[in-house]
């Protein structure tokens, strides 16, 4: 009884990774705050705007890194601090507004109550259809039953933070095929919950900003898949 208590009143840590996103921040962050006993941290990712004084301003702690990292790497400094302070529950979200903090409470839910080790905010109905067709082949080179391949919107446990807090999670480029890879092999139990996403109104997608790198992204996506796929065989 005592576990699920702890459990139940565990306090949540919101990482957001963020690269020049000063337009947008501080709002996301001030939306987050008004939800009682969450705490935010922005990674800034070397910015060359104010994204970490827009952050700063808006209450949020800020990690400022001495040089790009990328998405995935920028969540795992947080991840790692939040292992330092011995967090137990983190939600990852990005900082351009798509995310709505208003979901958070039923993101983490079934981490608080031991029924998840990750939970991940679900919107397959966002995209264009050529989205839903590199998704597609994702599933079907990795074997992934996920709706939502590339959400970043996630709450994980202390068992997930410390998984991918690991040498072997630095080893990964991007934050999705990879990670669902690495939980469903380790054996956590993930669930996922609907919630919406707008389309950004600030900025562009570090993803999608040209075809070159979307080339780049869905071939490490896809040999990921299929090479982990044969291991499992």
């Amino acid at each position: 009884m005592k576990n699920q208590n702890t459990a139940a009143n565990m306090q949540c840590t919101v990482i957001m990774p963020a690269f020049n996103e000063a337009d947008i921040v501080g709002e996301v962050v001030k939306s987050i705050l008004t939800s009682d006993g969450i705490a935010v941290w922005v990674i800034d990712d070397h910015s060359t705007d104010q994204t970490a004084d827009a952050a700063h301003l808006a209450g949020a702690r800020v990690i400022r890194l001495p040089e790009q990292l990328g998405a995935w790497g920028a969540v795992q400094t947080g991840m790692r601090e939040a292992l330092r302070q011995k967090r137990q529950c983190v939600v990852t979200m990005d900082a351009d507004g798509q995310h709505d903090p208003r979901d958070i409470i039923d993101i983490i839910k079934p981490i608080r109550n031991d029924k998840a080790d990750v939970v991940i905010g679900s919107c397959p109905e966002r995209g264009s259809s050529l989205r839903k067709l590199a998704w597609s082949l994702m599933r079907l080179t990795s074997g992934l039953k996920s709706r939502d391949l590339t959400s970043g919107y996630r709450a994980l446990n202390h068992r997930a933070i410390k998984l991918l807090s690991s040498p072997s999670a630095s080893q990964l480029e991007f934050q999705d095929v990879g990670v669902l890879l690495m939980l469903e092999h380790a054996g956590l139990r993930v669930l996922e919950h609907s919630v919406t996403m707008p389309n950004r109104t600030n900025g562009t997608s570090k993803i999608f900003r040209s075809w070159a790198v979307v080339a780049y992204y869905m071939a490490q996506t896809l040999l990921l898949g299929t090479v982990k796929r044969k291991l499992r065989r």
